[in-house]
């Protein structure tokens, strides 16, 4: 009986759209900066000292300004960093690691507080999208080495109590793409770059911004893991989407920018290409007001065109 009304408990939460867990995909972790003693700078060498790549501290207030003549919040910085070698591990596992090389996090302070904050995603957060667990070492390792260096960049700071109710996504949480290149060898930087220059010139052309772009193939290279022709990381944001959503989830940053990565492995004629699609924002933070909604979904939609017809 017990076992019964659980299933019909667990279906009830399904056909609502909530799902039932302790979990949190996203942390918050704040502090008081009456003083103004910490800032974008100040952030960034705490993580760039525990050993992070920093490929992006971006002050969106100086965009948004420029875009929309206005801001939501008194600081907004989206920040994208990752640690090299424990990527590296990770990938080894599986490529969907890279969704997180960099990870991204907002800095913020709202209007009329003295506080700051730095939102991230959380070990089941990751675990979700990558489908690693979050008993895995790796994993585990870069949770700690986040939470310890966010103590350090926000001195006598606490993680927020968060409860968000997590919904079932309204699609799949990785949108995946799969083309095809025969070039091998020497030819294959022709061909992928030409590749690239029409999908960097076709992403541009609809509004989003490629905020990084990281070769980790290379840095695999160097550290004697020689699978893939090629392994590349973008960075990409629309401005309009994060303005929208971040006015009333400002932490949805740990969603922006998302990563794209696209890889060959060596001796095959695939590329792989995928990104952490808009339903993890949506899902994760519970967001169902209808303008943010409409800018995700539009986002998502815009993006699986241009990628589809690159691909072609």
């Amino acid at each position: 009986m017990k076992s019964i009304i659980k299933k019909l408990v667990v279906a009830l939460m399904l056909a609502t759209g909530v799902v039932a867990s302790g979990a949190q995909d996203i942390q918050i972790y704040t502090a008081d900066n009456s003083k103004g003693t910490i800032t974008g700078a100040s952030i960034e060498k705490a993580f760039a000292d525990a050993g992070f790549i920093i490929s992006g501290n971006n002050d969106m207030n100086v965009a948004f300004k420029s875009k929309f003549q206005k801001t939501n919040h008194k600081m907004y910085h989206l920040f994208t960093l990752y640690k090299k070698d424990l990527v590296l591990e990770l990938v080894k596992i599986t490529p969907e690691a890279a969704l997180f090389a960099p990870l991204s996090m907002s800095i913020y302070m709202k209007e009329g507080s003295n506080d700051i904050s730095i939102s991230s995603i959380s070990l089941e957060g990751m675990a979700k999208v990558t489908g690693i667990p979050v008993t895995n070492k790796h994993m585990i390792e870069y949770s700690k080495l986040i939470r310890a260096t966010l103590a350090k960049a926000l001195p006598n700071g606490h993680f927020e109590k968060t409860s968000y109710k997590i919904l079932t996504p309204k699609g799949e949480l990785v949108t995946s793409f799969t083309g095809e290149m025969n070039a091998q060898g020497d030819d294959v930087e022709d061909e992928l770059e030409g590749l690239q220059t029409e999908l960097e010139g076709s992403v541009e052309t609809l509004g989003f911004v490629i905020a990084g772009y990281n070769k980790l193939g290379d840095e695999f290279a160097e550290a004697g893991y020689d699978k893939y022709d090629f392994f590349d990381a973008y960075s990409i944001c629309k401005l309009p989407v994060i303005f929208e959503v971040a006015k009333t989830h400002p932490e949805a940053g740990a969603f922006a920018p998302c990563v794209l990565y696209m890889y060959k492995e060596k001796g095959s004629t695939e590329v792989k290409m995928a990104y952490p699609s808009v339903y993890n924002w949506i899902s994760s933070l519970d967001i169902e007001d209808k303008p943010s909604i409409e800018v995700l979904e539009d986002a998502q939609k815009a993006l699986v065109g241009v990628i589809n017809e690159t691909l072609e």
